[in-house]
């Protein structure tokens, strides 16, 4: 008896964001049917100039080398406040003027020495996760995704209050801090698209995942019930006897 095959369901409805070969991806029931929340769910499907693997390549460098620049200036800002603190005295000649420096409110100093600090620590986080995500992205191992979401995610919520903080309390007659704030208005728009890009990425790689599994789950349970019917066949055959007659005329 002719048995129907079950049809062939859309292996990713993202195919076309990533690399990763579908070919072999097989469901008899689409993604879409599935109701999942929206921020589990690609934001971002396409990239302005590039697809989204390669723009988001592109933010895995952009943060470790903005990590490399938070670094600097956050060293830079913690020397400045030690330099130019109240009650220091300083004799002879200096490079710079520390007038930028804020001197007033201790509680506000504390909170901007507190900001550098602690910028500088999550600009290290975010320089190791960028590197772990250069290297996730060329083989498109979405696990390894989730250190720099997660501490790229934290970090531009924090420089966005660090930012916000700086530029209400200092001043903004002197070049260096307009410069910080114009940088870190740009900074911070970048980080937010970047972190939605890879997040976007990352969910339709787990998607792509997960079909994968489900195939191979599919391919192997077949694969099994085909075995044990033949085997079944092949036991309840029946055999018959041959016997071999002599044509040899007796006498």
């Amino acid at each position: 008896m002719y048995k129907k095959s079950p049809s062939m369901g859309t292996p990713s409805v993202y195919s076309h964001v990533t690399t990763r070969s579908s070919a072999n991806l097989r469901s008899s029931r689409s993604i879409k049917s599935l109701k999942t929340p929206w921020y589990k769910k690609p934001l971002i499907q396409n990239s302005f100039f590039l697809d989204v693997q390669r723009a988001s390549l592109l933010i895995a460098i952009y943060s470790l080398l903005l990590s490399i620049f938070t670094i600097i200036t956050s060293v830079f800002d913690l020397y400045c406040y030690i330099m130019a603190a109240p009650g220091s005295t300083h004799y002879g000649y200096y490079v710079i003027s520390y007038q930028f420096v804020y001197v007033g409110s201790r509680h506000v100093r504390n909170a901007l020495v507190m900001f550098a600090a602690f910028s500088v620590l999550g600009a290290i986080a975010v320089f190791v996760t960028s590197i772990i995500l250069i290297i996730a992205l060329r083989k498109e191992y979405e696990k390894k995704m989730v250190p720099w979401i997660v501490a790229f995610g934290i970090f531009t919520v924090f420089r966005l209050l660090a930012f916000l903080f700086f530029s209400i309390v200092n001043d903004m007659i002197f070049a260096y801090n307009v410069l910080m704030c114009l940088l870190w208005i740009a900074f911070t728009v970048i980080n937010i698209y970047g972190f939605v890009l890879v997040y976007s990425l990352y969910i339709e790689l787990s998607d792509l995942t997960k079909l994968e599994d489900l195939a191979h789950l599919r391919m192997g349970t077949m694969q099994s019930l085909n075995a044990s019917t033949t085997h079944s066949l092949a036991g309840s055959r029946p055999t018959t006897p041959h016997s071999t007659v002599s044509t040899m005329p007796m006498n």
